[in-house]
């Protein structure tokens, strides 16, 4: 039988034009979906996405994917409970299959303060319309039989906040899919093109330069590149309020089907979740120690698994088949930095993700592809301006934060 190709490429190989509407820096999730949403809702196509590396070769490459809206502030609530509507409906929209399963969702608490934190987000969640409960040892049992719910460990499982819309994506299959979008749409990605100065005139940002000698007249630039925002951002003169951690995680080899839920430890600080092939994907804290190294260390695995084996000692066998970190921006208040720069005209930010940028990718991308597009910062991302620190308005995450995913 003849084998069958794919007669249309994902995407096309591009020169770099001398001038384009709107230069966006990152090609991960957050790039490629403002570029998707500036061709798709505003007709604006003339758009470059730069990334120094590939596709996806940053943070959107290198999480693992759980998506969520269960969060504890009233602003963080809206903005990711859109964003997972969103997600939703994204395979539809991009015509490519996603891989999306929303399998459920659980935050476990041992202590008494972390049941209390528990009910203080299930009622928050609630009152604005996000499906989420306290569950007790009981239902959690039969949720997932694998996990020791007795008295035995030394911080026993008291209670959980179940949060059934939430699950998992294909993170490559995200970027493949809005980058194919953009392509669709006329828009241009550029991998491995990285820009090394940002020129700015007179307070308004004028174009780009890049590693391969052109220079690229813009009158917006986006920076939507996570571990690296700060350096991106001081190529205009702007101290960003961010510290870049590792964030490490690994994968076990399959095992049969025994886990259809997430399951996070905020004690613990551990989640474990098992894909469609069987294997474990697991992760812990961000590494206390700032650093731009995307390597792994024993210690930190060591740490990951001693704590999954307090929720699940059936592990105790199981061999783990790699390991690997990406880079968060973290900012102060666990919550992003986004919109326009206060002085400085056609710089935008779409950055400070710490642990949550791939949840938020769809919203984050429609909300910012607004904002470019009719002059005026939708309400929903106005709380996360970069002024509110100086304002002395934070929009504190993170009690919904306490594990890095």
């Amino acid at each position: 039988m003849r084998a069958l190709f794919r007669k249309e490429k994902m995407w096309q190989r591009h020169k770099l034009k001398p001038r384009y509407d709107v230069v966006v820096i990152g090609a991960g999730v957050h790039g490629l979906s403002i570029a998707y949403y500036l061709a798709k809702n505003h007709e604006i196509t003339n758009v470059a996405v730069l990334d120094k590396v590939y596709l996806g070769g940053g943070n959107s490459g290198r999480n693992t994917a759980i998506i969520r809206a269960n969060y504890m502030t009233v602003e963080g609530v809206h903005f990711y409970s859109e964003s997972l509507k969103l997600y939703e409906e994204l395979s539809k929209e991009l015509n490519f299959n996603l891989l999306f399963s929303q399998i459920g969702h659980l935050s476990l608490a041992h202590t008494d303060s972390a049941v209390n934190g528990l009910w203080r987000r299930a009622e928050v969640n609630k009152a604005l319309g996000v499906n989420s409960r306290v569950i007790w040892p009981d239902e959690i049992k039969r949720m997932v039989p694998a996990l020791d719910t007795s008295d035995r460990p030394r911080y026993p499982v008291k209670a959980a906040l179940y949060h059934a819309p939430g699950g998992v994506i294909r993170h490559d299959a995200v970027v493949w899919g809005y980058a194919r979008g953009v392509e669709r749409h006329g828009g241009e990605v550029h991998p491995r093109t990285e820009v090394i100065a940002i020129d700015v005139k007179d307070h308004q940002v004028t174009g780009v330069r890049t590693d391969k000698g052109e220079v690229i007249r813009a009158d917006c630039v986006v920076n939507a590149t996570s571990g690296y925002c700060t350096t991106v951002s001081k190529m205009v003169g702007v101290d960003l309020p961010v510290v870049t951690h590792p964030l490490q995680a690994c994968v076990t080899e399959p095992l049969k089907p025994f886990l259809d839920k997430v399951v996070v430890s905020a004690n613990l600080h551990v989640y474990v979740y098992q894909t469609d092939r069987g294997e474990l994907v697991m992760g812990s804290e961000i590494d206390p120690y700032s650093s731009y190294s995307q390597g792994s260390t024993l210690e930190t695995l060591e740490s990951i698994v001693a704590h999954a084996l307090e929720l699940f000692p059936g592990l105790r066998h199981v061999r783990v088949l790699r390991q690997w970190g990406g880079l968060c921006d973290m900012t102060p208040d666990y919550s992003p930095i986004l919109g326009e720069v206060d002085g400085l005209k056609g710089f935008v930010l779409d950055v400070g993700w710490g642990t949550y940028g791939f949840k938020a990718g769809p919203v984050s991308g429609k909300r910012i592809a607004e904002l470019i597009a009719t002059k005026r910062t939708p309400d929903i991302i106005r709380p996360f301006r970069l002024s509110r620190f100086r304002e002395d308005r934070l929009v504190s995450e993170k009690g919904a934060a306490a594990v890095s995913h």
